[in-house]
């Protein structure tokens, strides 16, 4: 059974005078008044008195007052805690007289529900750190969440390149009726060589038709004296017409261009497979891309069955990207009654044994927000004392120069009952 405030009794405590509040054991309890009444020193002598030193103010007496405060506060588990004196020493003892002190305050007094406000105004980053540490799956959510901007990091550039290589490939032109392979110059040159060859060889026996020509005109001239060597002369040369009368000389002018035009065909070649290549890296890249994209989704729902796991304070609490989130939604894009329920869900869910929590400056919350706020405290069995800069319907009780309204002998008597928040289901 978590503990809550009975009852509180406080004297010249900052600017209280005197004031006695029996808040209502669940729901919300307003403190109303003007400014500079002493509404928020109420909070904070219920603070002084649970939460010790550190929460002394810097001036707790009141001012002009020759009496030491004064702090007296009622627990439902039957403790009862006292301030008083000029060291304002503590006393705690529970209904069968058995003393204690703040140590024993401590174990069930969470330290946030003495200043919600605190909590509230942390950043959302702390909020989610708090609620992480909480239910326990802090370091393994921050592991998941590294991997997860690891592999969404390492997608983005995957994608990049993938849409380079693309647009790369669409830029490169393409060639047609060319080889598949580059051509290779060495099969060329040596047709060329043969042909030369060839036309060598023919090249040879023309010389030779052109020997034996000028044999047979010596021949010729010298005939009467070697009639013989003539005919010799002319049977050879009639052998040597008929060996090259029918030769033709191949021509290399084919191969020669072919020989010239060699490197621009392989640079077609070269540029078909550069892009060819080109479509296949990206299509790889592409293939990289989608496989991390899986992965990333595969992390992204380990998170959320890490978190649905998780004993959550509140349902709908998760946390994305280290911030706090409720129903999907960031911190500032909620209610204001919805802050505060998130707010006392997680402070609560910090230490189950405390029962309560204290608010300041309410005033800048609607009434439906605050009615919203106290019905769910209700349903929840949770007490909260605020303050509020009001002396409307609202409030619980009226603070008016460090008193409240029904500690003022010469008020009416219909002022001196205090105000409860309207009960009813969330």
């Amino acid at each position: 059974m978590s503990v809550k405030i009975n009852s509180l009794e406080f004297e010249n405590v900052k600017k209280i005078k005197a004031v006695q509040l029996e808040p209502a054991k669940n729901g919300l309890t307003v403190i109303g008044g003007k400014n500079r009444q002493g509404k928020t020193s109420v909070l904070d002598a219920i603070a002084w008195a649970l939460g010790g030193d550190k929460y002394k103010p810097s001036s707790p007496q009141r001012e002009g007052s020759v009496v030491e405060p004064h702090l007296k506060i009622t627990l439902d588990n039957g403790i009862v805690v006292e301030r008083s004196g000029k060291n304002s020493s503590l006393k705690v003892t529970d209904s069968t007289g058995k003393k204690g002190g703040q140590q024993l305050l401590n174990s069930f007094v969470e330290q946030f529900a003495l200043d919600l406000p605190k909590f509230i105004n942390q950043s959302s980053k702390e909020k989610a750190s708090t609620l992480l540490k909480i239910i326990g799956v802090g370091d393994t959510l921050y592991q998941l969440e590294h991997k997860e901007h690891s592999l969404y990091d390492q997608r983005t550039a995957i994608g990049r390149i993938a849409d380079q290589k693309s647009k790369f490939a669409k830029e490169m032109p393409v060639y047609a009726n060319v080889p598949a392979e580059p051509v290779s110059a060495s099969e060329l040159i040596r047709q060329q060589q043969d042909i030369l060859a060839r036309n060598g060889e023919n090249q040879r026996k023309r010389d030779q038709k052109e020997y034996y020509e000028k044999q047979l005109e010596i021949a010729k001239s010298a005939y009467e004296r070697a009639k013989a060597s003539y005919e010799a002369a002319a049977n050879n040369f009639k052998l040597a017409s008929l060996d090259a009368e029918n030769l033709l000389d191949e021509s290399t002018a084919e191969l020669e261009k072919n020989i010239s035009d060699i490197e621009e065909l392989n640079k077609k070649i070269r540029a078909n497979l550069d892009r060819e290549k080109a479509e296949i890296d990206a299509e790889d890249y592409r293939s990289q891309y989608t496989y991390l994209t899986e992965q990333i989704e595969d992390v992204r729902q380990a998170k959320t069955d890490l978190l649905g796991s998780a004993d959550l304070p509140l349902e709908g609490l998760s946390v994305e990207d280290g911030e706090l989130l409720y129903n999907g939604h960031k911190w500032d894009s909620i209610s204001g009654a919805e802050q505060l329920i998130v707010a006392t869900s997680i402070v609560r869910k910090l230490n189950p044994d405390c029962g309560f929590v204290l608010l300041d400056k309410l005033e800048q919350m609607d009434t439906d927000t605050l009615d919203d706020f106290g019905k769910w405290l209700e349903a929840q069995g949770l007490q909260a004392i605020a303050t509020r800069v009001s002396t409307g319907d609202e409030c619980s009780i009226i603070i008016e120069d460090g008193r409240s309204m029904d500690n003022d002998k010469n008020d009416k008597e219909e002022n001196t009952e205090t105000k409860t928040w309207k009960a009813g289901a969330f």
